[in-house]
């Protein structure tokens, strides 16, 4: 697609948008509506003593510049343009990171450099972990903004070779996550308090790059991140979030794009995912942990996003013991075009759980979809994910509308696998076309389905599939 044709398909998704009933619109308007305004103050880290040469540590230049700026009620942390190597940065209230055009901020490869340990979650479990690179607890208006790039250097020698596997640098006798993830995973079933939950230095299990833990109004803006070690804007427990104009770029193990996490109030718009997982994954706790927090994920707001490389585009859990409710994506755009490479991801919408995890999902909307490029299942409920401690208790799934997509090759069209004692309810498919689909739709455990305008290899598909 070119990209005035791209302008196009996007400016006709927002339209389509407008028209939207007022069941499914009164969330957006209040996603993102409280976000931070900042006093017109400048606080550059170089009157702190940072240097932008690379090499020089301006960890403690940085973290005195935020102090200074929430001192004087707030503003902007200027990084200019440079290249500036630096540990863990913690935001305050009323503070915008403001990463300048031209600058690199360079995240520090030794673990060390993200202790002491900070309260976080970790696959949907608390516990108390090494420091996210760029990380707030309890603040309200920040932001991290301009036309810069974050950089967590993360590779096959540094971070990645936690996850165990060959694929990213891991070799046989070298530390792993898989003891760390099975005692945090035992924490959490077992209700140790999360004050006991400890791990950071002498464990691995990988910290997030950017995460507000329990904020309000936050906003990420025009920055490009690369190689975070583990997944990339993880919100959790917070309010009014926006994510806009922003490039993720990472091939790492983990490496989910962006995924608010128990959170309210969320606009992801106009960003561009290259990852090796999930672009855009909505969850809410795991298991156990997940319902003794029970804080739920609700009205989230997607539009106008570019999916290069993933896994789904927009995912829902499996994380989500705590719930999932009014969730509309639109205008996604999945490319197959010589200047911008062919899309590798595998689903549009995933929905995914374990017959342990719990929860519930309602209410999702996905609609203007452009997809030329092959995926494995565009349209996938599943309660067959691995893992769960939960014991016997499927989640609850419901409301869930495709409308105007256009997809070209692909294995399933549509495939929901749900359980006889839990079955799917309200699936709405409206005005779908499948050019190219290896297999049929197929639907098991679902009831109440609507059936429009849908064509699977140029024939139509009418009434309950």
């Amino acid at each position: 697609m070119s990209d005035p044709a791209r302008r196009q398909f996007l400016r006709l998704g927002a339209l389509a948008a407008a028209a939207v009933p007022l069941a499914h619109a009164t969330g957006a308007a209040a996603a993102g509506e409280d976000r931070p305004r900042f006093p017109d103050a400048w606080f550059p880290v170089t009157d702190h003593g940072a240097v932008g040469d690379g090499t020089t540590d301006c960890t403690a230049a940085v973290r005195a510049a935020v102090r200074a700026c929430h001192a004087a009620g707030g503003g902007h942390v200027l990084i200019p343009a440079g290249r500036w190597a630096t540990g863990a940065i913690h935001l305050l209230s009323g503070v915008d990171l403001h990463v300048a055009e031209g600058a690199t901020v360079l995240f520090d490869t030794d673990p060390a450099a993200y202790l002491p340990v900070v309260r976080t979650r970790w696959q949907g479990i608390e516990v108390h972990n090494y420091s996210p690179l760029i990380y707030a607890y309890r603040q309200r208006d920040i932001a991290v903004t301009g036309r810069g790039v974050l950089d967590a250097r993360s590779d096959t020698a540094h971070w990645w070779p936690w996850k165990g596997s060959g694929q990213y640098g891991w070799k046989s006798g070298m530390p792993n996550e898989r003891a760390d993830w099975a005692t945090l995973e035992q924490w959490g079933a077992q209700g140790v308090p999360v004050t006991e939950r400890v791990l950071g230095a002498g464990h691995y299990l990988r910290p997030s790059f950017v995460q507000p833990y329990a904020c309000q109004n936050v906003l990420i803006e025009g920055v490009t991140l690369r190689n975070s070690p583990f997944w990339n804007i993880h919100p959790v427990l917070s309010r009014n979030i926006t994510v806009r104009d922003v490039r993720v770029e990472c091939e790492g193990p983990n490496s989910d794009g962006c995924d608010p996490d128990s959170c309210e109030n969320v606009t992801i718009e106009r960003v561009t995912f290259a990852t090796h997982d999930d672009c855009i994954a909505v969850k809410s706790g795991r298991d156990e942990d997940g319902r003794r927090v029970a804080v739920p994920s609700r009205h989230i707001r997607i539009r106008d996003c570019v999916y290069l490389s993933g896994g789904a585009a927009v995912a829902i859990g499996s994380e989500m013991s705590g719930g999932v409710s009014d969730v509309v994506a639109q205008g996604l755009y999945l490319p197959s075009d010589p200047d911008l490479g062919e899309a590798s991801v595998t689903s549009v919408l995933n929905v995914k759980s374990t017959p342990t995890r719990g929860g519930y999902v309602r209410d999702v909307r996905v609609t203007d979809v452009d997809a030329p490029a092959w995926m494995y299942v565009p349209f996938e409920v599943t309660f067959q994910y691995a893992g769960g401690t939960g014991g016997d208790q499927p989640a609850e799934v419901s409301g869930l509308s495709a409308e105007r997509w256009s997809v070209g090759r692909c294995e399933y069209p549509v495939r929901v696998r749900a359980l006889p004692e839990a079955p799917v309810s309200d699936v709405r498919l409206d005005r779908l076309v499948f050019h190219d689909a290896a297999q049929d739709i197929l639907l098991q455990s679902v009831t109440d389905v609507s059936v429009h305008r849908v064509t699977v290899n140029g024939r139509p598909v009418e009434g309950p599939a």
